[in-house]
């Protein structure tokens, strides 16, 4: 008779590891960076260099004091730094990046366990704090194709000119699509953003229930007050926030039903903040209160578990 082996869960392995899943949205996110350093000129390499270099070695120094094993060889610091650069303008001070970024690894990620056991995303706190601490240099916007100039020109965002009713400002749907405005380094190509998501999905790294429920809900909401749907989803960070944030797999839940609320309330948080707040923009805010709610979210949805009791 052969031998009855239990071992706890996962009972299902894969051969997909963390590394792997990385380098996936890393390889996604390389149009909406090649678009930039199109758009903004080679001072875009500069902002990413630094982000991605500082959390890296942010990581690694962290687990060295704390004597834990080195995990940057999974490339998730790399993905932060990638993340939180897209999130800048191209015109942020160096210093102020560099700040970002360590704010990003050490305080949102590394002091709450490392990967996996962050509450938040980490280059989106990393985003918050800089709006907060540094409002003018996050909030200074410049034209395409003018950052290489001595003196750049400053510009405002699409939201922003729509909230003022600048009407001469406003771009056109095909120049928001191609990313021909001003933003934030990789949120502005509306095109490259969906090839980096078509491709997540491809590969399976990502389901669609969080982007398309995101995107569908600020749809319907600007329908409902009267907005033009069509420029809010290809304004601001939303696609960026969409694809690439708001299906974190630390910080968002891993149920079905529970990325749909997921999105469903990151759509309803982003449109009001939008249309009825102070800040043109609201897809950073409403992820991270967003991710405070996943543990609540996981628990209402997730799978009950099969039993062998029999009701009689």
């Amino acid at each position: 008779m052969s031998k009855l082996i239990s071992e706890v869960s996962p009972h299902f392995f894969t051969k997909r590891t963390t590394r792997r899943i990385m380098l996936d949205v890393i390889i996604a996110l390389i149009p909406a960076g090649i678009a930039s350093v199109f758009l903004f000129g080679p001072r875009t390499l500069l902002v990413i260099g630094v982000c991605v270099c500082t959390c890296v070695l942010s990581e690694y120094l962290f687990e060295r004091v704390c004597k834990k094993e080195s995990t940057i060889g999974d490339l998730s610091a790399v993905v932060t730094g990638l993340l939180l650069a897209y999130n800048l303008p191209v015109s942020i001070p160096l210093w102020q990046a560099l700040i970002g970024s360590v704010v990003a690894i050490v305080v949102t990620k590394q002091l709450f366990g490392g990967i996996g056991q962050n509450f938040a995303n980490p280059a989106i706190v990393g985003r918050i704090v800089m709006m907060v601490a540094f409002s003018e240099t996050m909030t200074n916007w410049v034209a395409p194709f003018t950052a290489k100039m001595p003196d750049a020109i400053s510009s405002a965002t699409p939201l922003v000119a729509a909230a003022k009713g600048t009407a001469s400002m406003i771009p056109s749907y095909l120049d928001l699509f191609l990313g021909k405005h001003a933003g934030c380094i990789g949120e502005t190509c509306a095109l490259a953003l969906l090839i980096g998501g078509i491709y997540l999905v491809i590969r399976r790294v990502i389901t669609w229930h969080t982007p398309v429920v995101f995107l569908g809900t600020v749809a319907l909401m600007s329908l409902i007050c009267g907005k033009d749907a069509l420029y809010q989803l290809m304004s601001g960070g939303l696609m960026l926030g969409a694809v690439f944030m708001a299906t974190d797999y630390s910080t968002t839940p891993n149920t079905k039903w529970g990325k749909v609320i997921f999105g469903i309330g990151c759509g309803l948080i982003t449109s009001l903040i939008r249309f009825y707040g102070n800040l043109p923009e609201g897809v950073s805010f409403a992820i991270l209160l967003m991710n405070i709610f996943t543990p609540y979210i996981a628990k209402l949805t997730r799978n009950k578990p099969l039993t062998g009791g029999v009701k009689t």
